[in-house]
């Protein structure tokens, strides 16, 4: 709107003998044309606040909601591969069996593992490495995702009972996979979990859900 109106006034002026205007009015002039000027602090200033403001969103998002992980090694062969990347939930997340976890093992903080919950809270597992099974509560576990029979029990002992916030985790690829059997790595308290893996998105051709 103010460029119209001052496009009316260049009009107006150039209809008049410019001799006969007033050094007021040239000035008067001069102020509406020319473009108000912005102050370089505050643009500066309001830049910062947007940066630090996306980052402040991102950061909570990735501690609170979701983040992406991306699969370093076997052990969760068939189901996984190596650098598969992974979209891991952690919004109000309650960890249940046969979910797919990220978690940072008491033993290792500074490398997450990714295993299955084969057990929870008040749960009492038995591996028998002579049956090649696993038993959740006397039963049976009918385990379609891994693709070779059970060879090891770890250096656990069993029957072994879950305790309180805590879950018990193997790998899909049991033969080749460090985890709960370990008493090294024992039983992944829930504080340690950093979210369930909801899906797969790279690499593209197997985008989409790790569960059948």
């Amino acid at each position: 709107m103010e460029e119209f109106n001052n496009n009316e006034n260049i009009e107006e002026t150039s209809a008049t003998d410019f001799s006969e205007k007033t050094v007021s009015d040239m000035v008067q002039d001069d102020e509406l044309i020319a473009p108000p000027k912005s102050s370089m602090k505050k643009e500066l200033l309001d830049w910062v606040i947007s940066i630090v403001v996306a980052l402040a969103v991102a950061l909570f998002i990735r501690q609170f909601i979701f983040t992406l992980v991306r699969v370093d090694g076997p052990s969760m062969l068939p189901t996984l591969h190596h650098n598969d990347t992974l979209y891991v939930n952690r919004f109000m997340y309650t960890p249940e069996v046969g979910d797919i976890i990220i978690f940072r093992p008491p033993n290792s903080p500074d490398t997450p593992y990714v295993k299955r919950v084969i057990a929870t809270a008040g749960q009492e597992v038995v591996v028998d490495p002579a049956e090649h099974t696993v038993y959740v509560d006397g039963v049976e576990l009918v385990e379609d995702y891994i693709s070779e029979e059970l060879v090891s029990a770890g250096t656990m002992k069993y029957p072994y009972v879950v305790p309180e916030n805590h879950v018990f985790v193997l790998g899909d690829n049991r033969n080749n996979s460090r985890d709960s059997r370990d008493a090294s790595v024992g039983a992944i308290p829930h504080k340690n979990i950093i979210g369930k893996v909801i899906f797969r998105l790279l690499p593209v051709s197997d985008f989409g859900s790790v569960y059948d």
